[in-house]
């Protein structure tokens, strides 16, 4: 007879992330391939501040090529992420926003390019002394395999 505590044990889901193969791994890792990607990011942090219009996301995003940027605002919008409103003009006025969904994401975002800007020299110092170890076990791997 099992004892109460074995009655009551959370058994492992099927959902869980950590699964492997599981559908929900997937999931998550298709959705953290979009939104965690360079462009993406930099687009919903403008983003974040109002609705902008495409020339003016270009012009904040340095280096973005206007096909990326056209690629990853339309991918965004078909996640649910970001709206696009055309108003007939001539030319037609085209606003970019973050949708509700996207908002929601905003506060991450956030929170990772700050820690990302914040750890910068922590990040390049490990680098260096990654790099500067690499280099000095470098000449001695050379010996080791000529001799």
């Amino acid at each position: 007879m099992k004892s109460a505590q074995e009655r009551t044990a959370v058994r492992p889901s099927h959902n869980r992330v950590s699964d492997p193969g599981s559908h929900g791994c997937r999931a998550v890792s298709a959705i953290l391939s979009r939104i965690g990607d360079k462009w993406s990011v930099l687009i919903i942090q403008r983003l974040g501040d109002g609705p902008r219009r495409f020339n003016e996301i270009k012009r904040i995003i340095g280096g973005i090529s206007q096909r990326m940027l056209t690629l990853t605002l339309r991918n965004l919008e078909r996640d649910g992420l970001v709206s696009r409103t055309v108003t007939p003009t001539v030319p037609p006025r085209v606003d970019y926003a973050l949708t509700e969904l996207g908002r929601d994401l905003l506060k991450p975002v956030s929170a990772l390019g700050t820690w990302a800007i914040e750890h910068t020299p922590c990040i390049e110092a490990a680098r260096a002394r990654f790099d500067a170890a690499e280099a000095a076990q470098k000449p001695q791997q050379e010996r080791v395999s000529a001799g």
